[in-house]
């Protein structure tokens, strides 16, 4: 389900103690019910779990078409990257976030750890058209339990990231987020940890 930005911005996240200039793009409730202590769960699936970025054929049709599209454009050569175009996120870290977890790094797609704590995540990615941030929280549901909360921040690269952005809209709603939502909560159903008898 998608939320607003505020579900994000009205949480204290340390998130927003080094990505001021960043703005919410997205905020998703994920299918991933819980207890207080599943966050690290949610982030070992989410950063090492199918390996698949695009768990749907439309998905992985847009990302083969983008990557196509960055390499034709140069958008994703490493120059462009985190430590070349943009400094990482983790240079802005207070002293106990950086000496604190710094959390699993995605397997599937080129985005990067910058840290972690008891409820939440950040990984980041930057090619030529964009710096962005993926944010998972882990916040409670309002009945007791608790579940993962995906927020997409971005800082565009001038008005070739911005134009970028509002290209790719369309087709990270109808055909990227309902797919990876799906994907998520089924891996998560399938890996739930059994009761103990």
């Amino acid at each position: 389900m998608r939320l607003p930005e505020t579900a994000h911005t009205s949480r204290p996240w340390r998130v927003h103690e080094i990505a001021g200039d960043f703005r919410v793009e997205d905020v998703w409730a994920l299918p991933t019910p819980g207890g207080p202590d599943d966050l690290a769960r949610l982030v070992r699936q989410f950063a090492g779990g199918t390996g698949d970025p695009a768990p749907s054929p439309v998905a992985r049709a847009l990302f083969a078409v983008r990557w196509k599209l960055g390499k034709l454009f140069g958008w994703d050569d490493p120059d462009g990257g985190i430590g070349a175009r943009v400094p990482t996120l983790r240079d802005r870290l207070p002293a106990d976030l950086r000496e604190g977890e710094r959390g699993p790094d995605l397997r599937s797609a080129p985005f990067t750890s910058v840290f972690q704590t008891h409820d939440e995540w950040v990984a980041e990615s930057a090619n030529r058209t964009m710096h962005g941030l993926l944010h998972i929280g882990w916040v409670p549901d309002g009945t007791g339990g608790y579940h993962g909360q995906l927020t997409v921040l971005v800082k565009p690269n001038g008005r070739l990231g911005s134009l970028y952005m509002l290209g790719i809209k369309p087709f990270r709603y109808l055909g990227v987020y309902p797919a990876l939502l799906r994907s998520i909560g089924r891996e998560w159903r399938e890996n739930a940890p059994t009761p103990a008898p």
